[in-house]
C-alpha cells in the first residue's frame, strides 16, 4: 500500500522559478513569514523557486550559545537532484536545541525539511530524535532516513508540515531533542495563516461533523494539526509559489486513485472562478478548482462503481478530511443536474452532495469538512477509503459525481501529540548508555528527567517519581499523576516488585503465559510468593498509548481501593525503565471475552444479569462509597473482569479522574479520554466530565450484554454504527428481537427483558441530567433478577 509524505516537487520547483514573476501578487500575505537554512552562515541563500532563505548561524531565532550546543555540517554525499538550499547544509544537535521565533499570533504553518544524508561521518541510520513546538509534540522517535526509504512515489527528502496555534505567548518555540546519535534539521519554515482558513468553525461557533460517530468536533483554538494529503484532484503538482500565499504544496491524486480511474476535464479555457466570503481566495488556488475528477459517460459503468481514492494514515487519531468542488462545466447550472453520495472509511458522509445547492452557481467554489475517527488497536497504520457515487434516487440529469480537491490532516490526541509511528518492520535500536532514550510509552532515563526539570517552571518530587510539572512537560511524557489529581505512588499500601522478580514469575515473559493484550502491552499470568500466588501481571511496552501518566494514576487510585467487585492491585514495578502492574488473577478473562469469543460456550441470561449487577457495584462504590468521587472514564466490557466464581470486578483505572470536590462544581472540564464506542455524547462534545459518563459507558455494555454485539456494529446494509444509536433506534421502532442475542430469546421473561432494557435506555439519554445514578442502575437490575424468576437465584449470585 502507498505511503505518503509531503515531497519537494524539484521540477516544480524549477518551472515556479522561471514563471513566478509573471504571477499577480498572491490573495494572503503572511503576517510572519520566517524561511531558516539551518547550518547555514549565509545571511541569505536562495532556493530554486526564488524565495530567500536566512542562515541559523547568526539568526536572531537561534539561541545564543548555538556554536557550542549543536554543529554545523554538510552532507558527505550529494544527490545532484537535491536542491542546495536548504538541503546541503543542516544543524545537527547531540543534545536538545531550540529555536524561538518572535510571531503574531494566531496560527502557523510549520513546516520541518529533511535531507536524511550522513553528516560528519555518522550513521543516517542511528538518528532517532523528537521535536515539540510549544505544548505539541510533532515528531516522536522519528527517523528521517527510514521514512525515505518508505515514500512513495521514491524521494530523497521529506517535508513535514504541521499547523500550530499561537494563541497567547506570540513565541513559537521547536524544540529537537535527540535520542540516539544525534537528530538534525536542514531548513524550517514558518508562515501565518488565516485563522479561519481551517478552523473557522471556532469562529461561527459551530461543529464539523463525525461521519463515524453521532456527535461533532469544535477547534477550540487549542488542536494542532499534520499535514497527511494535500491533493490537487484531476491535476498536475501545483508548487508552493503557485498557492494563495502560504506555499502549500499540492500534488496529483494518480497515485491514490484504485479502481475506475473515471476521467479528467477537456480544455476549458474560460472558466472563471469566482470567490465568496465563506471560501476566499487563499482558500485554494484557482487551478485547484479548474481541474476536476469525474466518472465519465458511461452511466452503466458509473452506477455498478465508485470513484475511490485510498489513504494511508496512522491508527489512532482523528482526522480532518476537506473536499474540494467547484461546478465549471458551462450546462450544469442548475440543482438536481448532478447529485452523488460520498463515503469516507465506508461511512457515509453526504447522501445527496449537490455542488450548485452548496455554491449557488457555476463556478462558485466550496468545501466541505468532515472528521474521522481512527481505532486504537494493534495496528499502526491504517487505509481510508473515500469514495463517490451517483445518487439515482432523486433522479438527477447526470449521474455522475466531481472532487476538485481533498486536503487530510491529522488532529493531535488528548496530550498534545501528533506524533505516528516509523514505518512498519522498523526496530528502534537501543540507546548506547549515557544517550537519551524516548519510547511510545514515555519512558524517559534520569538524564532526560534533569532536562524536564530544567524547562519546566516547577517540579515537585513526591514519593520516589512522581512529578507535577507544567504543561510542557507532560507533554513531554515526564511522569507525573497529571490531571488525575490522585496521590502519589502509595508504596506503602502495595508492595514494589523488583525486575528480576516479575522476570522470575513470568519465565523472563515467556509468550506461553501471555492471557491479554491490548494497546498497552501483554498481560501474563505470573506466580509470585514461590509460586504459590498465581497474579496477572500487566507489562506496558514500547509504542503504547498508555504510558507514565497513566501507570502512576493507576497505582494512586487502585492501591487505595478495597471493593468486592473492584480488581485489587498487588504491586507494582517501576525499574529498568518498566512499567508493570501487578493483579490478582481473575480465572474468567474479560467479560468481552465471554460475549464474543467462539472459544467460549454463551453466558446464560442469568449469570449475564449476575455480571452487570456486579460490576454496577463497583461503579457504584466509585461513585460513592470511595474517600472522593471517582469517575473510571474508560467502562466497557474488556475492563470487567470475572473472577473464578464469576463475580465480576472492574478494572484498568489509568485513566480514571477525581470528580468535583465541591457540591457547587457539576462538572470537570478535561480532555477527552476514552473508548469509541462508549463516550458519552455530552462528554465529547462539551469536554465536561461527571460521573454520569460512567453511566453512559454502562449502558452501552448492558447493550452488549443483551445483544452480543461489539460497540461499534455493521448492520445489514454493512454500514459501521454506533451499538447505542442502533439499540435506541430499534427500541423506539420495536425491533429489540432483531438485535437480542439469539441464544436468549426463549430464556428471558418478557417483565425482565422489558425492566432491563428500561434500564439500558435511561444509561443511554443524551441528556445527562435525566441519566440514573449508578446506584439506581443497581436497583433497577437488580428489580429485573427478580422479574426473571426464582429461576434465576444462584449460589453465586452478586444481588446482595
Amino acid at each position: 500500500m502507498k505511503t505518503f509524505a509531503l515531497y519537494v516537487s524539484f521540477l516544480h520547483l524549477l518551472f515556479a522559478h522561471a514563471g513566478a514573476a509573471q504571477h499577480s501578487p498572491p490573495p494572503y500575505i503572511a503576517p510572519d513569514y520566517i524561511l531558516l537554512n539551518c547550518g547555514s552562515s549565509s545571511t541569505k541563500s536562495a532556493s530554486l523557486d526564488g524565495r530567500n532563505w536566512e542562515g541559523d548561524s547568526q539568526s536572531k531565532f537561534s539561541p545564543h550559545n548555538i556554536q557550542t550546543t549543536s554543529n554545523a555540517s554538510t552532507p558527505t554525499q550529494q544527490i545532484p537532484s537535491v536542491p542546495q538550499v536548504p538541503y546541503m547544509t543542516a544543524r545537527i544537535f547531540p543534545n536538545n536545541f531550540t529555536y524561538s521565533f518572535p510571531v503574531s499570533s494566531g496560527l502557523k504553518f510549520v513546516r520541518l525539511y529533511f535531507y536524511p544524508a550522513t553528516y560528519a561521518a555518522v550513521d543516517k541510520s542511528k538518528s532517532f530524535f523528537s521535536v515539540t513546538a510549544n505544548d505539541f509534540t510533532l515528531l516522536r522517535n522519528f527517523s528521517a532516513f527510514l521514512t525515505i526509504l518508505a515514500l512513495e512515489p521514491p524521494a530523497a527528502v521529506v517535508v513535514k508540515e504541521f499547523i500550530i496555534p499561537v494563541l497567547r505567548t506570540q513565541c513559537l518555540n521547536i524544540t529537537f531533542i535527540s535520542l540516539t546519535s544525534y537528530a538534525f534539521i536542514n531548513g524550517i519554515e514558518v508562515v501565518s495563516i488565516p485563522d479561519n482558513l481551517y478552523m473557522n468553525n471556532a469562529l461561527l461557533g459551530t461543529g464539523i461533523n463525525f461521519v463515524n460517530y453521532h456527535t461533532s468536533f469544535y477547534f477550540d483554538g487549542t488542536t494542532a494539526l499534520e499535514t497527511m494529503y494535500r491533493l490537487n484532484i484531476g491535476g498536475n503538482d501545483v508548487s508552493g509559489v503557485e498557492d494563495t500565499g502560504m506555499f502549500r504544496s499540492w500534488v496529483g491524486d494518480m497515485p491514490y486513485v484504485i479502481g475506475n480511474f473515471g476521467v479528467t476535464p477537456y480544455e476549458l479555457p474560460n472558466v472563471t472562478i469566482q470567490y465568496t466570503t465563506e471560501t476566499p481566495t487563499y482558500t485554494a488556488p484557482e487551478i485547484v478548482y479548474k481541474t476536476f475528477r469525474s466518472m465519465g459517460i458511461n452511466v452503466t459503468a458509473n452506477l455498478n462503481s465508485n470513484l475511490t481514492w485510498n489513504f494511508t494514515v496512522d491508527a489512532g487519531f482523528n482526522y480532518l478530511f476537506r473536499l474540494h468542488f467547484c461546478e465549471t462545466i458551462p450546462e450544469i447550472v442548475n440543482k438536481n443536474y448532478r447529485v452523488f453520495e460520498i463515503f469516507i472509511d465506508n461511512q457515509t458522509a453526504e447522501t445527496d452532495a449537490d455542488v450548485i445547492v452548496w455554491s449557488g452557481s457555476n463556478g462558485i467554489p466550496v468545501y466541505k469538512d468532515y472528521i474521522v475517527s481512527t481505532p486504537n488497536g494493534n495496528q499502526r497504520k491504517l487505509d481510508l477509503l473515500l469514495a463517490l457515487h451517483p445518487n439515482v434516487l432523486v433522479k438527477p440529469q447526470l449521474e455522475d459525481v466531481l472532487l476538485n480537491g481533498v486536503e487530510i490532516f491529522k488532529l493531535n490526541r488528548s496530550d498534545g501529540s501528533v506524533a505516528g509511528l516509523n514505518p512498519d518492520g522498523v526496530v528502534v535500536p537501543t540507546s548506547p548508555e549515557g544517550n537519551i532514550k524516548l519510547t511510545e510509552s514515555k519512558r524517559w532515563s534520569p538524564l532526560i528527567m534533569a532536562v524536564i526539570i530544567v524547562i519546566a517552571v516547577s517540579v515537585i518530587i513526591l514519593g520516589f517519581i512522581s512529578f507535577r510539572t507544567n504543561k510542557r512537560a507532560k507533554k513531554l511524557g515526564s511522569r507525573n499523576v497529571g490531571d488525575s489529581n490522585c496521590s502519589p505512588l502509595p508504596s506503602h499500601l502495595c508492595r514494589h516488585f523488583s525486575f528480576a522478580e516479575i522476570k522470575a514469575a513470568t519465565k523472563n515473559f515467556d509468550d506461553g503465559l501471555i492471557i491479554g493484550v491490548g494497546g498497552f502491552g501483554n498481560v501474563y499470568k505470573g506466580y509470585v510468593e514461590d509460586g504459590s500466588t498465581t497474579v496477572a501481571i500487566k507489562r506496558l511496552k514500547s509504542g503504547s498509548q498508555q504510558g507514565a501518566h497513566e501507570f502512576t494514576t493507576e497505582i494512586s487510585t487502585l492501591s487505595k481501593l478495597r471493593h468486592r467487585h473492584i480488581v485489587s492491585l498487588i504491586g507494582y514495578c517501576d525499574e529498568d525503565r518498566e512499567m508493570i502492574l501487578v493483579y490478582e488473577y481473575m480465572n474468567c478473562g474479560t467479560l468481552r471475552d465471554h460475549l464474543y469469543s467462539p472459544d467460549n460456550p454463551p453466558l446464560t441470561w442469568k449469570r449475564r444479569l449476575d455480571i452487570c449487577i456486579g460490576a454496577a457495584l463497583g461503579l457504584e462504590y466509585l461513585h460513592t462509597g470511595a474517600n472522593h468521587l471517582i469517575i473510571h472514564r474508560d467502562v466497557k466490557s474488556t475492563n470487567i473482569l470475572l473472577d473464578e466464581n464469576w463475580v465480576a470486578k472492574a478494572s484498568d483505572f489509568g485513566l480514571c479522574k477525581m470528580g468535583p470536590t465541591s457540591v457547587s462544581i457539576t462538572h470537570i472540564s478535561t480532555a477527552v479520554k476514552g473508548s469509541f464506542g462508549y463516550l458519552d455524547p455530552e462528554y465529547f462534545k462539551l469536554q465536561q466530565l461527571t460521573e454520569k459518563s460512567d453511566v453512559y459507558s454502562f449502558g452501552v455494555v448492558l447493550c452488549e450484554v443483551l445483544c452480543a454485539r461489539p460497540p461499534l456494529v455493521r448492520t445489514a446494509s454493512k454500514k459501521q454504527v454506533n451499538l447505542a444509536e442502533w439499540f435506541r433506534e430499534c427500541y423506539h421502532e420495536d425491533k429489540l428481537d432483531e438485535i437480542v442475542d439469539p441464544f436468549l430469546k426463549n430464556e428471558i421473561t418478557p417483565e425482565c427483558l422489558k425492566k432491563f432494557v428500561e434500564v439500558a435506555m435511561s444509561c443511554l439519554l443524551h441528556d445527562r441530567s435525566k441519566r440514573p445514578s449508578m446506584k439506581d442502575v443497581v436497583g433497577g437490575l437488580k428489580f429485573a433478577l427478580q422479574l426473571q424468576g426464582s429461576s434465576c437465584d444462584s449460589p453465586n449470585s452478586t444481588a446482595r
